[in-house]
């Protein structure tokens, strides 16, 4: 099973105070903590995912659109998130600009690791980079484009083609300068249209789990 009771106790920036242990057992009754001006609500779900950066919205939408009945905790509304200065683009060998392939991706990459970066991953990342993107083009991601119409990719510092012997790669999809500031306002569309709920400003602070390891 993908997901059992996943429990997390959570908090408001305006809760200070606190009792560690007494707020873990008033979130579970759902009482009022003593002296707190609001009750502590025990909420259900089947998958929390904590963090609403790319990654933490990405993984929300996989799991609200296979049905899973999904919240998504945030320190920050989902759009103000740290991607949201990311403004170059993202690395995909789709060769709207010239010949491409994901092995020279790969190849840049474990490079520009210095050959520390763990092989398998970045295997996984380079090879389905690609999908990623289109994926992205169809949740409505507005990127820049060439006159042709294909998504614009631009040219970054080590990127190469042919294993580093082809001279300078144009790999980088993007939407101009604004790439982060533009795949957050996509991905939390596509997660609101799933049906995810936000805790927007709320924190984890315990993951419960029996005596098996369980959640």
């Amino acid at each position: 099973m993908l997901f059992s009771a996943i429990v997390f106790i959570v908090e408001t920036k305006t809760y200070k105070k606190r009792d560690k242990h007494l707020l873990m057992l008033f979130f579970a009754v759902g009482c009022s903590v003593p002296g707190s001006s609001y009750t502590i609500v025990d909420h259900t779900y089947d998958a929390v995912v904590v963090g609403a950066g790319g990654a933490g919205l990405r993984a929300a939408i996989g799991l609200s659109e296979h049905g899973f009945n999904t919240a998504c905790i945030t320190k920050l509304f989902p759009t103000r998130s740290h991607t949201v200065a990311a403004q170059g683009g993202i690395n995909a060998a789709l060769g709207n600009m010239s010949e491409d392939d994901w092995r020279w991706h790969m190849y840049d990459t474990v490079k520009g690791s210095d050959w520390l970066g763990d092989q398998d991953a970045i295997q996984y990342m380079c090879r389905e980079a690609p999908k990623a993107v289109i994926e992205l083009e169809n949740y409505g991601l507005p990127f820049s484009r060439t006159e042709d119409g294909k998504i614009y990719q631009r040219a970054f510092g080590g990127q190469s083609l042919n294993f580093g012997k082809g001279g300078q790669a144009y790999r980088c999809a993007c939407a101009a300068d604004r790439t982060g500031h533009a795949l957050l306002h996509t991905l939390y569309g596509q997660a609101m249209k799933h049906n995810t709920q936000f805790f927007v400003e709320y924190f984890a602070l315990d993951l419960l789990m029996d005596s098996s390891g369980g959640f």
